[in-house]
């Protein structure tokens, strides 16, 4: 095997063990706590109650796509700047983003 493809079937394994842990979390979040899972993974109502009744099976199936199943909530840079700034004012920059994030559209079903 060449070095490139050992290099993306690296990549794709990573893929995959992100994707299984995602879900894994996002599934115990909405066991835990459905409410403040969708809003903290920003996910509709309909993938959460889909995500919640998963068997490990489908997890493992799910989770072995060849691309991310978790992504970035925003598009905006001003939210990522805010997200990864060191200022004096820690507690009310997350705030300020938190309700920004709040405002973005969740998940839907393709």
């Amino acid at each position: 095997m060449t070095q490139i493809n050992q290099t993306q079937e690296e990549m794709m394994s990573e893929i995959r063990d992100a994707n299984l842990g995602y879900l894994m979390l996002a599934q115990q979040m909405i066991r835990t706590d459905k409410p403040a899972a969708m809003y903290r993974l920003g996910l509709s109502q309909d993938i959460a109650n889909m995500l919640n009744t998963l068997s490990n099976a489908q997890l493992i199936k799910l989770a072995s796509s060849n691309m991310m199943l978790a992504r970035f909530r925003f598009e905006d840079s001003a939210i990522l700047g805010m997200l990864t700034s060191h200022t004096k004012g820690h507690a009310q920059t997350m705030a300020h983003s938190a309700i920004l994030m709040a405002g973005q559209p969740v998940e839907a079903i393709a």
